[in-house]
């Protein structure tokens, strides 16, 4: 099982920051008895390892060495995998540079790594055998991708950023297997690589008979990039909105080798 995490994005909304805005501190965690600050990033990484992930595949930029430094020992029981995408000329673009890692059969899973959301298992309540979208309810579905579901839970379209946002359910990750992976690669290529959002591309293969399904099974999502959404994490993680249990510690190599949940997650 392999996750991707896009990560080449400049994070303009959030700068000057002195690093990539994926390993901004939120929250905290503690090594060994000492509580360290948290990098952004982990939250997503730590619900794919939580998911089952063994491959994690950070797509990076020029200019996000951090990065590679600081995942790369793996996280958990997952090791880390380095692409680079010289230019962020958006999501779709991203994603399919890990294409050629993944196995035809192998389940994929998708998030944005300056985001933070709970229920923390949310990636187990997807199905592995189709493409499927984790959803969240938010106040401005505006600022996000709004995902319109018929009555079997199919996905009838994905709304980019639009005003009149027919519901305020938004995608906050993603799953499928990796064959339809490479079909919306190809598809992609096909649209002439005009895609720059995985909404637009969705709607494509839908209308090219594709299927995707939604689960709003989301309670709380943060979009961490801009300064609002950061002291709304800092709000989220305090009060632990999602009413969770803390994990148990987990190994992580590198400099940071022991990272249990984060305190305040839990209830």
């Amino acid at each position: 099982m392999l996750g991707i995490v896009p990560a080449a994005g400049r994070g303009s909304r959030i700068q000057p920051l002195g690093f990539s805005k994926e390993l901004l501190p939120v929250g905290s965690r503690i090594d060994g008895q000492t509580e360290r600050p948290c990098a952004v990033s982990e939250y997503l990484v730590r619900r794919m390892v939580r998911a089952g992930v063994d491959k994690i595949c950070f797509i990076i930029g020029s200019g996000k060495s951090d990065i590679l430094e600081y995942y790369a020992a793996g996280y958990g029981d997952a090791a880390a995998l380095f692409v680079v995408q010289p230019n962020p000329v958006g999501l779709c673009d991203a994603i399919f540079r890990a294409a050629p890692l993944v196995a035809p059969d192998e389940t994929v899973l998708i998030g944005l790594p300056d985001t933070i959301w709970f229920p923390e298992d949310g990636f187990s309540c997807l199905p592995d055998s189709s493409l499927s979208f984790l959803l969240f309810p938010v106040d401005r579905p505006e600022f996000f991708d709004a995902v319109v579901l018929d009555e079997g839970d199919r996905v009838k379209e994905i709304q980019v950023k639009r005003q009149d946002a027919a519901t305020n359910w938004i995608w906050g990750a993603f799953k499928m297997p990796g064959r339809i992976l490479h079909q919306l690669a190809a598809l992609w290529r096909e649209r002439d690589r005009r895609d720059e959002y995985i909404g637009t591309l969705i709607n494509a293969y839908l209308a090219a008979g594709g299927e995707a399904y939604g689960v709003r099974a989301g309670v709380s999502y943060v979009d961490v990039g801009t300064f609002n959404g950061y002291r709304t994490a800092l709000r989220l993680l305090e009060e632990g909105v999602a009413s969770e249990q803390r994990q148990t510690a987990m190994l992580v190599g590198g400099a940071h080798p022991h990272v249990p949940v984060v305190p305040g997650e839990g209830a």
